[in-house]
């Protein structure tokens, strides 16, 4: 269904119709791209463009086949997922054991959550950054310069049984569907995690786990849980701006779920290099946190997404982590005298002050906790 004619205009797109976010400027058939998302030069995308810093290819991630890591190629799989982590801090996992139907559903009611009249959407809207359910637009509206071309629902999911009674309530199906999805891709972050601490050489074949090592699966598990649904609508003029400008994950993995429509890049030997879309299977990239507690082995790599003019998309990233309130810190058993300590300890807290009180951008935040 196209939007309606009224061709919306920089001159009648005020303030007001930004904060309501870039669906309702779609919906209302914005023609050109008003100034608020129009970024300076050195910024833009380049994605069509031969540019120095724009790739011309795209990238298919390493792959883990998951199942295979219960089997005889474990330690072949532990070393391509260390390799992976290591060199490009993303991956794409496929035999994952989330059932497709799932995958599906979870899409499917995010379209048509934002395909909810405007009204519907608004109920959500909160500048409260710690409110169990967040609907907005941009990165920070409050404190963007720039806007970007994304509209998100925000869900805290942990603990479910507390937050599921502020989900949306429309769709009729939401809270179910959702709550599903939210389930299975725990679970699964607490499978790729434990592979992951294996992959860094905390425990293995020749080492067991310690009680330690027992507590910080422990925490995994009762740890935070945040869920992105994104809606990118076409764009106008896609080469003025971008979906999400170039950041960092603060967590310790997100598992991103995306629909067949590319618009993922990452930042790989100096240039951005668009991510290929694989049905049935997550993108999982390696957040601040990781890379703290991997004491700097394991990185956490700027990514940005780019819109276009024709195709609508949607991403659901399910951000994972200790629970809120724990610090993290290098683990212990990655320092040594070859390897001596580079990151400061950090807690969400400092992270949500450090957000609160700047306009977050590139991996600053990460920066802020480097041991010079």
């Amino acid at each position: 269904m196209s939007p309606p004619a009224m061709a919306m205009t920089n001159d009648d797109a005020t303030e007001t119709e930004f904060q309501k976010g870039v669906k309702h400027l779609f919906e209302n058939g914005v023609s050109k791209l008003p100034n608020k998302y129009i970024l300076p030069v050195s910024d833009r995308p380049n994605v069509n463009k031969e540019q120095p810093n724009a790739a011309k290819s795209n990238l298919k991630l390493p792959v883990i086949d998951f199942a295979e890591l219960q089997g005889p190629n474990q330690s072949q799989i532990l070393n391509s997922l260390s390799s992976a982590c290591e060199e490009y801090g993303f991956f794409q996992v496929v035999n994952h054991g989330i059932p497709i139907e799932v995958i599906r559903s979870m899409i499917d009611v995010s379209t048509r959550f934002f395909a909810l009249p405007y009204e519907e959407r608004a109920k959500y809207m909160s500048s409260d950054m710690t409110s169990p359910v967040r609907y907005g637009t941009s990165l920070n509206q409050s404190k963007d310069a720039v806007f970007s071309w994304r509209d998100f629902l925000k869900l805290v999911c942990h603990p479910l049984s507390d937050v599921l009674p502020h989900w949306p309530s429309s769709p009729m199906d939401f809270r179910e569907l959702t709550a599903t999805y939210a389930k299975e891709t725990k679970y699964l972050f607490q499978r790729i995690t434990e592979a992951i601490l294996e992959s860094l050489g905390l425990w293995g074949a020749t080492q067991d786990k310690t009680p330690e090592d027992d507590e910080i699966l422990k925490q995994f598990h009762d740890g935070s849980q945040l869920m992105v649904l994104n809606c990118f609508p076409p764009c106008p003029e896609p080469d003025l701006t971008l979906g999400m400008p170039p950041h960092s994950d603060y967590g310790f993995l997100t598992l991103l779920l995306q629909d067949e429509v590319e618009g993922l890049q990452i930042q790989y030997k100096g240039k951005w290099i668009t991510v290929e879309p694989m049905a049935n299977s997550f993108v999982i990239n390696v957040g601040d946190h990781l890379e703290i507690f991997s004491n700097g082995r394991y990185k956490s790599v700027m990514h940005r997404v780019f819109v276009n003019p024709t195709k609508p998309r949607i991403s659901v990233a399910s951000l994972h982590s200790l629970p809120f309130n724990c610090i993290v810190g290098p683990s212990p058993k990655l320092i040594d005298e070859a390897n001596p300590r580079r990151y400061k300890d950090t807690d969400f807290a400092t992270f949500l002050e450090y957000i609160s009180s700047c306009e977050p951008k590139k991996k600053n935040f990460l920066e802020s906790r480097k041991l010079t």
